[in-house]
């Protein structure tokens, strides 16, 4: 599938509206029906992921074959959850293509705080790839797959990299819009408030839930949750990691340049050049497998890819394209 064939047009060009529309309460309601049919068909499970972590996921099942295609484990982005809109439709379209689904939440996203008592950062890449690796285990034997989206991408490229020397025999790893190099993913943030404010408006939220959840544990007071992003991300790393630096943080998670280069698991990168998030320019210099491809479209902002006034992602084709292959 070529990132050509994709081919917005009017409003649909504008990278804002693509990355709005990803997630919105427009789409949910659109799709209420096909969401509600997916999570009929979801069973809810409490992944032992190693170290005394737990995650949650929940595993759907097809019947549109005699026999599954395989089963997709997909990650959503930061502050998102295991029910978020594009999640929903990403699940129910690869039931309807003969593919099992495991949506995971990673800790402290969707309905989750409860589980673990510190704190989710981005560099918490062992318990996902124990969670993944828990799956594996639980349902076995089929091709197993992953694909994630923004920092969800991130983490499949990250698990996707550790899977051999784990024993997870991974068919297949997709990324949509994943995050690249974060400190200038915060830059663009700090650039465009808008964006910058949804998310911080979200994690306050998750913070303040943890704090009441955990009160001895988080002692933290009014001010902080008047700190930005850059502050906050700061304030939190210096109090509960080892990193001692913000630069060192975000330097924990990034895979640009040649982290990806010994990359053993096939799989496909999806990319749009407007995405007001996540800086095209950090994919220039991205040291790739021969057997990992990078597909690049004009327009489709975060994550969007809305062709027109039907709201279909044609990142669920290309996701079933890439997965199908």
């Amino acid at each position: 599938m070529s990132p050509s064939e994709f081919q917005p047009r009017g409003l649909f060009r504008n990278p804002h509206v693509q990355s709005i529309l990803a997630s919105s309460p427009v789409r949910r309601w659109k799709f209420r029906e096909r969401h509600r049919a997916l999570e009929a068909r979801s069973q809810e499970l409490i992944l032992d992921c190693g170290g005394g972590v737990r995650l949650q996921g929940f595993h759907a099942t097809q019947d549109a074959r005699p026999d599954a295609r395989g089963l997709v484990v997909l990650l959503h982005g930061w502050e998102g959850s295991a029910q978020s809109s594009y999640m929903l439709n990403v699940g129910a379209r690869l039931l309807a293509e003969g593919f099992d689904v495991f949506r995971l939440n990673l800790r402290d996203h969707g309905d989750t705080h409860h589980l673990n008592e510190e704190v989710f950062h981005s560099c918490r890449i062992d318990e996902v790839v124990g969670a993944v690796a828990a799956v594996a285990q639980r349902f076995p034997p089929r091709p197993l797959a992953i694909a994630g989206f923004s920092l969800g991408g991130n983490f499949a490229l990250r698990v996707a990299l550790r899977a051999p020397a784990r024993g997870i025999d991974l068919a297949r790893v997709v990324a949509v819009c994943p995050a690249i190099r974060p400190i200038n993913i915060l830059v663009e943030l700090e650039r465009r408030r808008v964006y910058h404010d949804y998310f911080m408006r979200k994690w306050r939220e998750s913070l303040r839930r943890k704090q009441q959840l955990f009160p001895q544990r988080y002692p933290l007071g009014p001010d902080i949750y008047k700190l930005d992003m850059r502050g906050l991300t700061q304030e939190l790393i210096l109090r509960d990691t080892d990193f001692g630096t913000l630069e060192a943080y975000f330097d924990g998670y990034a895979i640009h340049e040649g982290r990806l280069a010994e990359l053993a698991v096939p799989g496909a990168i999806l990319m749009a050049k407007d995405d007001p998030i996540i800086p095209v320019d950090d994919f220039a210099a991205l040291q790739l497998p021969p057997h990992v491809r990078l597909d690049l479209t004009e327009h489709g902002g975060h994550c969007g890819f809305i062709r027109d006034w039907s709201l279909h992602s044609w990142a669920e084709d290309y996701l079933v394209a890439q997965l199908s292959g």
